[in-house]
Order: C-alpha cells, then sequence, then structure tokens
C-alpha cells in the first residue's frame, strides 16, 4: 500500500503535519498540496491542538516542486488550489504554526515555511527558491516574503534564485532560529514551551491584527483592538495570569480547564 504523503498526528497539544515523500526528498505533487491542505484545515480546527508544526520526513523538508510531474502536465490548476488553501490556512489560523526546515529546503519548500508564523533551520539547510528558473512564478513566496525580509532581499531570492546559508539566512530575518542537527529536538521543544507560555486567545488576536496591519491603518482598527483587549480580559486566560500572578508562579494555559483531570 502507497504511504501517505502527508501525515498529521496529534499530541500533547501539538499537532505534527509531515511530508511524507522522502524517496524524492518530500517533492511537491498535487496528491501531496490535496493532503496537506486537508490536514493543515483540520489542524486548524483541533480543539485539542495548540501549535502546529511543519516538518518533512526523511533527508530532507521539502525540494520543492516535482519536477517530473511538471515536466509531464501534471501540475496545473488543482495543484495550486490545493496549495493555496494550505498555505493561507497556516497562515490565518489562530494558533502558532512553526516550520522545521533541515535539508532541502528550497522552491516550494521555503514557500511553505513562510507561510508559517516561525521558522527553525538546522545548519544542514539548503534555502533558497528558483521558481522562475523553472518558467514559474514562486507564487507562495511573492505574497509573503517581501513583509519577512524587505523588498530588497526578496527581490534577490525570487529574481535570482540564490541559495543562502542557514547563518545568512538568520541575519535577514528569513528565519528565527538556527541549531545544530543534532540540538534540533531540545531547540523545538523550547519554541513549542515559548509559545505554550503564551494565551490562546490573546495569541489569536495577536496573530490576526499583525497580518492586519499589512493591509489597513493601524488608527482604523481601533475599535477592533479594544474589542480584542475585551475578550482577552473575560477569558479563562485573563484569570489564569492573575491567580499565576498572586501564587507568584507560572502560567498554565495548556491544557485548558475543560481537558484537565478533575480532582477526586
Amino acid at each position: 500500500m502507497t504511504a501517505a504523503p502527508v501525515t498529521y498526528e496529534a499530541r500533547d497539544g501539538v499537532g505534527w503535519i509531515t511530508l511524507n515523500r522522502p524517496e524524492v526528498l518530500n517533492a511537491l505533487s498535487t496528491e501531496l498540496a490535496a493532503a496537506l491542505a486537508d490536514h493543515v484545515e483540520y489542524a486548524a480546527g483541533d480543539p485539542g491542538v495548540m501549535q502546529v508544526i511543519v516538518r518533512g520526513a526523511g533527508r530532507a523538508f521539502c525540494s520543492g516542486m516535482d519536477r517530473t510531474e511538471l515536466a509531464s502536465g501534471s501540475i496545473g490548476e488543482a495543484f495550486y488550489r490545493h496549495w493555496s488553501r494550505a498555505l493561507d490556512c497556516l497562515e490565518d489560523m489562530p494558533k502558532i504554526t512553526v516550520a522545521v526546515l533541515h535539508g532541502y529546503s528550497i522552491g516550494g519548500g521555503l514557500q511553505l515555511a513562510l507561510a508559517c508564523d516561525l521558522r527553525l533551520a538546522t545548519d544542514d539547510a539548503v534555502l533558497g527558491l528558483g521558481a522562475t528558473r523553472h518558467g514559474l512564478v514562486p507564487d507562495g513566496a511573492v505574497l509573503r516574503l517581501a513583509r519577512v525580509i524587505g523588498v530588497g532581499r526578496a527581490k534577490e531570492l525570487a529574481l535570482l534564485n540564490d541559495h543562502v546559508s542557514p547563518a545568512e539566512a538568520r541575519a535577514i530575518g528569513l528565519v528565527n532560529w538556527v541549531c545544530a542537527q543534532g540540538d534540533l529536538e531540545r531547540t523545538l521543544a523550547s519554541v513549542v514551551a515559548k509559545a505554550r507560555s503564551a494565551a490562546p486567545t490573546a495569541t489569536a488576536h495577536t496573530k490576526r491584527l499583525l497580518h492586519e496591519s499589512f493591509h489597513r491603518d493601524p488608527r482604523a482598527i481601533l475599535e477592533e483592538v479594544l474589542q480584542a483587549q475585551a475578550e482577552c480580559g473575560a477569558s479563562w486566560e485573563m484569570d489564569e495570569a492573575n491567580r499565576a500572578w498572586r501564587e507568584k508562579r507560572e502560567t498554565r494555559f495548556y491544557p485548558p480547564p475543560d481537558r484537565r483531570p478533575r480532582d477526586g
């Protein structure tokens, strides 16, 4: 039986989405894009999941478009619609999303990572685009890359198709952290722990308002900000934060109250 091109597992409040075509370095196909979009949407709606991690099985995160499928004409509108659905949902979901980049993380692999909130790269990662070299637009990157690293650097990567080292990617803000391969799981656990220490309601509003800041005058959304603050103030997370402050302890936002074991 053929293995699923993307897998999903939820454990300890984290949704793990794994690209699962290691024999082709997780190259993108229409089947993979459709499965990815379905799993991302499921993770977004999974009430037991607070953070979502996207990573790749085998020796690479993602080597970009499957050139065999592209050359055979198998990549068309269906691929791009599924692909956009996956990336948009990663960007819009009210949860922190993290891409874990190792080995080849190029083309569509980097585009996928840019749709996530945060990016962790190992020191063996190879980062770059390359779409225009193959006659394509880096669709998932042109809509996001300049916001992350500035338009000048974005043009350099998207038009000249240079690869950048993990260290350079960290320096220009393309990735948030770089770690040795042997330190990956420990570093990722630290990122998840930091994300878990943030209140889910406040996280969702903060993420949404940060995105809105690129499209609207911040002064024009004052009422939305005030409404968001009111929802945060009335949330169980605010009660927990206040109790933690009074009791001089760390806040515990996970698991939420309705998922905690009852005493007795």
